[in-house]
């Protein structure tokens, strides 16, 4: 959790270092437009610690804390952000187009877009007799999208091992969730399709890990998909530059976030102290200025390669 807060905040470091005049988002080390995941990120660290890179996850536009869980290498993901050759995809995808074959991961800007790729993922590993899951993780705006109800649908009726992930970060854009969504938790809905579903609330990392662990290992079993809801906080704006208007709880959204909230119940624990917190952060910052230094000394794509690596 605190890699991927720690990689967020030098993202939003740079992206905003060369924004201006005018804030225009064209420009700088990092262009275009920018979707952080703070607050959410008791999502990735809970699911993901139940994967291996066999598994696959698909993620959504706002992707970079499931990408770092699930393993995706550090440097070339921070250089696909900065639009760099060496990058995941050479810089031409960005953010919101992160593609590492090595992990099996994926992520798209089109709402609902990650559930049916998930449901080829998890057919051809039941095809080929192995136990591999597929991880698809939405946000609860695309649980009203129809690729959701489909996907859930054609995975049950197959029996797929997929684990469907939605968080519920309670805004879809500017719109809040009770003015969308008709039922209270869209965990609810799994019942429509006959499969297990579970809401988590408060965002608990702990919870997380216990719902995702019982699901993972139902798909690993064959016995089919499972929906898990879990209500988590965007602690930031939909965007960078999102003046937040809409938003009456951003003055105090802070005082819920999980990363100082989970290292307080640690240390009352007695498994976090002051030394093991300060060496978990010095790790966090070392690895995360190395990948944007390698971001940095990348080159920009030459525009005559601009026609490379396309279908036509």
């Amino acid at each position: 959790m605190l890699l991927c807060r720690t990689f967020e905040e030098a993202i939003l470091r740079e992206y905003h270092a060369d924004k201006g005049p005018g804030f225009d988002i064209g420009k700088g080390l990092v262009p275009g437009e920018m979707h952080l995941s703070a607050g959410q990120e008791p999502v990735a660290a809970g699911v993901c610690a139940h994967l291996t890179a066999d598994d696959a996850v698909t993620a959504t536009h706002r992707p970079h804390h499931l990408a770092i869980a699930h393993g995706v290498d550090l440097r070339a993901m921070t250089a696909e952000i900065f639009g760099r050759v060496d990058g995941l995809g050479r810089g031409r995808g960005g953010h919101m187009h992160l593609f590492d074959p090595a992990t099996h991961f994926s992520c798209s800007g089109i709402v609902a877009e990650g559930y049916p790729p998930a449901l080829g993922q998890a057919f051809a590993f039941r095809r080929r007799g192995t136990d591999r899951v597929a991880v698809a993780v939405t946000g609860e705006g695309a649980a009203n999208a129809g690729a959701f109800h489909e996907s859930l649908n054609l995975a049950a009726r197959w029996s797929l091992p997929v684990v469907f992930v939605v968080e519920d970060n309670d805004w879809g854009i500017s719109v809040p969730r009770d003015a969308s969504t008709a039922v209270d938790s869209n965990a609810a809905r799994a019942a429509a399709y006959g499969i297990p579903g579970e809401r988590v609330e408060d965002n608990d990392v702990e919870a997380v890990h216990e719902a995702t662990r019982q699901m993972v290992a139902r798909a690993r079993a064959g016995e089919g998909p499972s929906l898990l809801e879990v209500h988590t906080l965007r602690l930031w704006g939909h965007f960078e530059g999102d003046a937040q208007g809409y938003r009456p709880d951003r003055e105090k959204v802070s005082e819920d976030d999980p990363i100082p909230r989970y290292e307080k119940r640690l240390r009352q624990a007695g498994v976090l102290d002051d030394e093991r917190v300060q060496q978990l952060r010095d790790e966090a910052t070392s690895r995360v200025e190395d990948a944007i230094a390698f971001a940095k000394a990348s080159a920009v794509p030459d525009p005559a390669t601009a026609t490379d690596y396309v279908f036509a």
